[in-house]
């Protein structure tokens, strides 16, 4: 059995990505801090028929996130999709001249570093079997930094070009690492924006590997 990893699983987008790759037959490994909320979620996604294990670990720690996503593949299978989601840190979204050298470095350690372990425990089997995807999530300040989220605008801007220097030298390998630019909340009452509606972008982007950098909505016109 395949396995999609998700790394920043909650009750909300990393639900429902699990619920939709569950249907297609995938074991979900659920990676996030609390390994209490974890197995609460792994229950509640049993109920619906989806093979779910949850996995603690801090992205900021390296050698616990390498361990648990080896883990997850030994025990439930080959990780063959890899999500790195996780939800950043109020501290990381400060204005610029209240952003500390440690809230930065914090956040360069979240996303950049998170991101290229998180990858780095997964793509050699991905490269052996030559298939596999790499689906990075990020908010608007990924592609538009502000001044009021200094933090995420610094890390997402790094996060993301290691993402596509992945989709450039991964190219004809079978292997594809994308991004998902979510700009603003993620919202369930509205159809274009919920969890679901996102959970079946992601699959798109799992089956087709077209393209590098996808946006949920379009992004609103810079502020003069």
């Amino acid at each position: 059995m395949s396995t999609i990893a998700i790394v920043g699983a909650g009750t909300g987008l990393g639900a429902a990505v699990a619920r939709r790759f569950g249907r297609e037959g995938f074991a979900v490994a659920l990676v996030a801090r609390d390994q209490v909320r974890l197995d609460a979620l792994a229950r509640d996604l049993a109920t619906a028929g989806v093979a779910a294990r949850g996995y603690a670990a801090d992205v900021r720690h390296g050698d616990a996130l390498r361990r648990v996503l080896r883990d997850a593949a030994a025990e439930l299978g080959p990780v063959e999709v890899l999500q790195y989601s996780p939800i950043p840190s109020r501290a990381f979204l400060k204005p610029v001249f209240e952003t500390t050298l440690d809230d930065l470095a914090a956040a360069v350690e979240f996303s950049v570093l998170g991101s290229f372990t998180a990858v780095d425990a997964v793509l050699p089997a991905m490269r052996a079997a030559r298939t596999g995807t790499i689906v990075f999530v990020n908010g608007g300040t990924a592609v538009r930094p502000r001044a009021g989220y200094a933090g995420t605008s610094v890390a997402f801007a790094g996060e993301s070009a290691y993402a596509e220097i992945l989709n450039t030298a991964l190219a004809g390998s079978g292997v594809h690492a994308t991004q998902l630019v979510i700009p603003g909340a993620i919202t369930p009452e509205d159809p274009a924006r919920s969890p679901e509606t996102i959970a079946d972008v992601i699959w798109e982007l799992h089956t087709k590997h077209e393209g590098f950098r996808h946006f949920l909505t379009p992004m609103d016109p810079p502020e003069a």
